[in-house]
């Protein structure tokens, strides 16, 4: 019976892995970038030099200096401060969403491709239903309906992100269930889950993976238009998007409020989908090795 990846040496598998990650040069910028990221959001409140909440009115709109490295807002909050919480947001977001259209997508996706027939015809028309509503448009709805919070707008980011996953996960279930091992798992009187469970999912995993890659910036900029809006994280918790927000009347005046939040969303947007490309060439199984 031929091997499946799920039997081969998983160390090996990922040193392979993460050694063409470490030669793919924007890869690595890419995976610098997010682990700095992930690390501030662990770390912002040991980061913040002060209460990103605290109010001081004899330092409204400061300029960027040594008291105050990024300046401060209308209210005298420091903006350093506001801004590393405005990450924890986001980050705190992108993993909730991810994990959420993970666990609703993958195995829809798998049992479609699987079984099919009237299964997949129910889950394929679900999938064509929702993808028929831009992406924004779908999580700024779902968000609407929850109400407006960091945690509804995780879910409805999360649950908007699911049609693009059941794709994938459905995509390459049907592929590997046409190989031949599968085909002798199932002759050898295998069930179903442990055929899913053995051979497909571990076999899915690095398109998976690279999808993942994709979503949390999409999750990240989500998060910054919902709170934009009015319908994620509400003042006066930090949020990169409600800073830009609250920043619009002050952009003449104080243009820092809008450019530190502002290229923030961008550096996290721009380091996951390095790190994204830098996934797909090394886990690509054509590449070099």
């Amino acid at each position: 019976m031929t091997q499946s990846v799920a039997d081969l040496p998983a160390a090996s598998g990922s040193a392979r892995v993460l050694r063409r990650l470490l030669r793919h040069r924007t890869g690595v910028l890419g995976l610098v970038l997010s682990a700095a990221l992930v690390l501030v959001a662990l770390l912002a409140p040991v980061l913040s030099p002060d209460d990103p909440a605290a109010v001081d009115f004899g330092r409204v709109l400061a300029e960027p200096g040594t008291a105050s490295w990024l300046g401060t807002d209308e209210l005298g909050r420091d903006q350093f401060s506001r801004v590393l919480h405005g990450i924890r947001a986001s980050m705190f977001v992108g993993v909730l969403a991810v994990a959420l259209a993970v666990l609703v997508a993958v195995p829809l996706g798998l049992v479609a491709g699987y079984y099919r027939g009237a299964v997949d015809a129910v889950v394929s028309r679900l999938t064509d239903t929702l993808l028929a509503f831009p992406f924004l448009v779908l999580a700024v709805g779902l968000a609407a309906v929850l109400g407006p919070s960091l945690t509804n707008a995780a879910i409805a980011i999360g649950l908007s992100l699911v049609p693009n996953l059941i794709r994938v996960a459905r995509s390459e279930t049907l592929r590997l269930t046409g190989e031949a091992y599968v085909d002798a798992c199932v002759a050898a009187g295998a069930r179903p889950a442990t055929v899913l469970g053995r051979h497909v999912l571990p076999n899915s995993v690095n398109a998976l993976l690279i999808q993942i890659t994709v979503m949390i910036p999409q999750a990240i900029i989500s998060e910054s238009l919902l709170s934009f809006l009015g319908l994620g994280v509400q003042p006066p918790t930090p949020s990169l998007g409600v800073m830009l927000s609250a920043a619009q009347t002050y952009f003449a005046q104080a243009p820092w409020l809008v450019v530190f939040p502002g290229l923030t969303v961008v550096i996290a947007t721009l380091a996951f989908n390095l790190l994204g490309d830098g996934m797909r060439d090394a886990l690509d199984p054509k590449g070099n090795r």
